[in-house]
């Protein structure tokens, strides 16, 4: 039988509360815990980053060469041909672009220098639901000068000139370090099936007189890399190339 004296020391013991060993076991648990789910939320932080810097690259990636092809394409595009001629939309030019009469591509740079740019002229007949460099139609007919670079500040760059009244430039989409672009052009005039048989760049075509000879358009953009710098991706690249090649629509025959 437990006496009263007894009774008392185990009351006693039972307030007594935890001991200094069981405080530090319990804390330890709890900072290894702690420490375990904020390791979590970094990881999933970072995962949601580098998703988002994908996605948007991405998106980059799909907007700049989805214009860029709508509106080279369309290099000498004008109303009616049956009744008109490149000559009759397309007037020779020295300012700010160099163009021949009835010429409508030109460009600037070597294929590795940084400050390349591409030049296309059209005419839309108004209701045709051609844009222009920013995306927009007209309703009427208008004369189109686009020019795309890439400024100082990693933008697509856009200069529109509306027949001869130069508009505001307009960034198109950012993150790009650099534009490389080679002319696919049929440097052999005994052949007439209208097919590439070289790629060159604006100086070479230039040099060469051939910008007539243009067929079609090689470009390539490089992206930065969002998930450059990131942890875990020491063996990324900094920069994405994402290259198309562009067709001129108002050429016919074999294109290669």
């Amino acid at each position: 039988m437990k006496t009263h004296s007894s009774i008392a020391v185990a009351g006693r013991r039972a307030e007594g509360g935890f001991s200094m060993v069981e405080l530090m076991v319990a804390l330890f648990i709890g900072l290894f815990l702690t420490a375990g789910v904020l390791t979590l939320v970094s990881a999933m932080k970072r995962t949601s980053t580098s998703q988002t810097g994908l996605s948007q690259l991405q998106d980059n990636e799909r907007i700049a060469m989805s214009l860029l092809t709508d509106v080279i394409q369309s290099a000498g595009y004008y109303p009616n041909p049956v009744a008109n001629t490149p000559s009759t939309f397309f007037l020779a030019t020295a300012t700010p672009q160099v163009f021949a009469a009835g010429q409508s591509i030109t460009g600037s740079g070597t294929y590795v220098s940084s400050a390349q740019s591409i030049s296309v002229r059209y005419t839309t007949a108004g209701a045709d639901g051609v844009i222009n460099c920013m995306g927009n139609t007209s309703p009427t007919q208008k004369t189109y000068t686009n020019t795309f670079s890439i400024d100082a500040a990693g933008n697509l760059q856009c200069v529109l000139l509306i027949g001869t009244v130069a508009q505001t430039p307009v960034q198109l989409v950012s993150g790009i370090t650099k534009m490389q672009i080679f002319y696919g052009v049929q440097t052999n005039t005994s052949v007439a099936n209208n097919s590439v048989d070289t790629y060159m760049d604006a100086a070479a075509v230039t040099a060469g007189n051939y910008w007539s000879k243009v067929l079609s358009v090689k470009i390539t953009l490089t992206f930065a890399n969002p998930l450059a710098g990131q942890p875990g991706q020491s063996t990324v690249g900094a920069t994405i190339p994402f290259t198309r090649v562009i067709t001129l629509m108002n050429k016919t025959g074999v294109d290669s």
